[in-house]
């Protein structure tokens, strides 16, 4: 699978990231409120977003989100392999600046990418944070599924747990993120 493609949609831009990308990615990343839930919410800081930032590039999966018409870099997201089923690809590491939240841009960032990833693995996961009931919230409204996964990383001597959401290529077609009408 080509985990850095160009993908456009209606009104977002999603295209391979690069190191010229990290002021604008900052920008957005460096307002608190935006990870006050996540299980890494120290990501404002300008050393752990760098570390961030660099730790995305050399995954190999990063992309940004470009506003369609401003070309305003609005956000981002990541494909990863996930080792708990090889075969399925990961979609993560994803923020977007808080001005747009709720607007569906992360709905239409979501489709774009399940879209590309379906066309070439069977599932894909998300490892979400299991206190960070935004994201989850956000996982359901998309049509994710909860399975019975879950994901510990450990960091600075803390195990941090992630629940894993689903979305197969059968829910995908069947679900909210391409219904019509």
């Amino acid at each position: 699978m080509d985990r850095q493609p160009r993908l456009e949609g209606n009104r977002i831009i999603l295209r391979p990231m690069t190191g010229a990308d990290r002021d604008a990615l900052y920008q957005i990343a460096h307002d608190p409120l935006l990870w006050e839930q996540h299980p890494f919410s120290d990501r404002w800081k300008p050393d752990v977003f760098s570390a961030f930032f660099e730790a995305g590039l050399a995954a190999g999966g990063a992309l940004v989100a470009v506003e369609r018409g401003s070309s305003r870099v609005i956000g981002s997201s990541q494909f990863r392999p996930n080792a708990l089923d090889p075969q399925a690809i990961e979609i993560g590491w994803s923020y977007l600046a808080r001005s747009l939240w709720g607007s569906g841009i992360n709905a239409e960032m979501k489709q774009l990418m399940l879209a590309h990833a379906l066309s070439s693995v069977p599932r894909v996961l998300f490892c979400v944070g299991e206190a960070n009931w935004r994201s989850r919230k956000a996982m359901e409204k998309i049509g994710g599924r909860l399975t019975d996964m879950v994901e510990e990383v450990e960091r600075a001597g803390q195990l941090i747990r992630h629940v894993v959401f689903e979305i197969t290529r059968e829910s995908f077609a069947n679900g909210p993120l391409n219904r019509t009408g």
